[in-house]
């Protein structure tokens, strides 16, 4: 059985856009994927809310990235999926192009350190729709946030393929929910977790 990690943040973690609460196993992507896999992959989910992947983030380190991705990459681990990177596009972080880029490969560089046979999918975030302005987030996205959410899947896209990673453009698969333009509904994260699936069975060749 292959042990995949899946490190991100509230959009692994499972967050509801109605409620702010949290997706149960059969409905946020990281625990249906589990339950595709049956007995070919062994899932570990790592997702947090408001989680960072490059940034510093004031709310400490479980939701800064590159600084609690270490604490879960044990040695046995075959693939570690960083779904991670909205926001980095908070308006307080004012991150341009390039840190977006080398902020990804941070992480990839901090997989290989720790697991370096493990493969690794870099998985980019959907783009911020822009009711998000009208939502609760509206103090923490602005409206160059949502322009960067547009770029984002490029940059990634380039990193990966320099890196020898595997990629995935969450955006061309699922759309944010009209609820809070951030946040997956329960169709959108059954799309990602069939994706990752077959992703998974094509690299492991199952």
């Amino acid at each position: 059985m292959k042990k995949v990690l899946c490190f991100g943040d509230s959009n692994v973690y499972g967050f509801v856009p109605e409620n702010a609460k949290r997706y149960d196993k059969n409905n946020r992507w990281s625990g249906i994927l589990q339950n595709l896999t049956q007995n070919k992959f062994e899932i570990i989910e790592a997702g947090c809310n408001n989680r960072t992947g490059f940034t510093d983030n004031p709310a400490g380190k479980e939701q800064t990235g590159y600084k609690i991705l270490p604490n879960f990459l044990e040695k046995d681990l075959d693939c570690v999926v960083l779904a991670i990177g909205i926001n980095d596009l908070q308006k307080f972080y004012n991150v341009n192009e390039d840190d977006i880029k080398i902020g990804i490969e941070k992480l990839i560089k901090i997989v290989r350190s720790h697991c370096p046979d493990a493969k690794i999918i870099i998985a980019s975030p959907s783009k911020i729709k822009n009711n998000i302005l009208n939502s609760f987030f509206a103090s923490m996205f602005d409206e160059l946030s949502i322009k960067k959410s547009d770029l984002i899947g490029d940059l990634y896209k380039k990193a990966a393929t320099e890196n020898s990673c595997y990629y995935i453009d969450l955006g061309k698969i699922a759309s944010v929910s009209d609820i809070d333009g951030l946040h997956y509904e329960p169709e959108e994260h059954r799309k990602i977790a069939d994706v990752m699936f077959k992703t998974l069975c094509k690299i492991f060749e199952f």
